[in-house]
């Protein structure tokens, strides 16, 4: 059996990608989605899992990461040097290259989201006061919450949930201030374009990593249906916290809903990670919000 020690829980769920099954060998009754054909010491296991997180409390060391001075080592020569200005990245086909701008347009806008002794993550959609989150964030019940980048707490009601698809609805009050994000234009993502993963990986909130679009239309099983769904392939690092947090665009637009991870038997996150493409939570979202108020 995989470990899955670190992961929390809910785990959400642990389908695995056809994609990444080459060997196309059916599953061990009871060990969701692990690839076994074989000898089981030839080929490693993979697992797809959801990115949902026990909460935590993240107590960082003060390390710091320097160069030692070396107190025999003469002093070397300084020479006075005319001021300099680096222009900013340019733009390459109309994408902005400030990765910098994209994520304090997004981060504004982004929550952590808390379930008892769990969370994930989520953001604004609407001025209405509704959050998009992954529904196997919320599953398990409890009370809800989200906190956002100012450090609020602010009490949550789940409007909605389509465990299908695997996205749910939260709404908070309309004047709490969260900021919208704004939604990608379908068909406007492009393989190989920056992108940012914005959530609270192991309840470390207002966490930004970076990566690029790793694939289009990568067909996994996402949801409790067990049906392929095309998704959004990124090497950007999500981890357990990170789901149902937003996968940005360097113009701060969602092009996705980090969902789930690969990982090998043994390993964390390993550059492979899956977004539910925006075009698709957002008519799940619009559903819910229709059918739910």
């Amino acid at each position: 059996m995989t470990d899955l020690r670190g992961l929390g829980e809910p785990r959400g769920p642990g389908f695995i990608s056809p994609e990444l099954d080459p060997w196309g060998a059916p599953r061990p009754a009871g060990v969701p989605g692990e690839v076994a054909k074989g000898d089981p010491s030839r080929w490693p296991r993979l697992l797809l899992v959801g990115l949902a997180v026990v909460a935590v409390s993240a107590t960082s060391g003060a390390i710091a990461g320097g160069v030692v001075a070396d107190d025999d080592a003469a002093p070397a020569p300084t020479t006075p040097q005319p001021a300099t200005t680096t222009p900013p990245p340019a733009a390459a086909n109309g994408v902005p290259g400030d990765l910098v701008g994209a994520a304090a347009t997004a981060l504004a806008g982004v929550v952590q989201v808390r379930v008892g002794n769990s969370g994930g993550s989520g953001f604004a959609m609407d001025d209405q006061g509704h959050i998009v989150t992954n529904n196997h964030v919320v599953e398990g019940g409890g009370s809800v919450s989200v906190v956002g980048q100012d450090g609020r707490r602010l009490p949550a009601e789940v409007v909605g949930r389509d465990p299908g698809s695997d996205i749910a609805v939260l709404r908070v009050d309309a004047s709490s201030g969260l900021r919208p994000l704004a939604l990608a234009q379908p068909g406007t993502t492009r393989v190989g374009e920056p992108v940012l993963a914005v959530g609270s990986p192991l309840g470390l909130s207002g966490t930004v990593t970076a990566g690029i679009v790793s694939a289009l239309d990568r067909q996994v099983r996402l949801g409790d249906s067990g049906a392929r769904r095309d998704a959004i392939q990124t090497d950007a690092s999500i981890n357990p916290g990170n789901s149902g947090g937003p996968l940005v665009n360097a113009r701060g637009e969602v092009i996705g809903v980090n969902t789930a991870i690969a990982t090998l038997e043994g390993s964390g996150n390993i550059g492979i990670g899956f977004a539910i493409p925006i075009e698709q939570a957002q008519r799940a979202a619009e559903r819910i919000i229709s059918g739910g108020g």
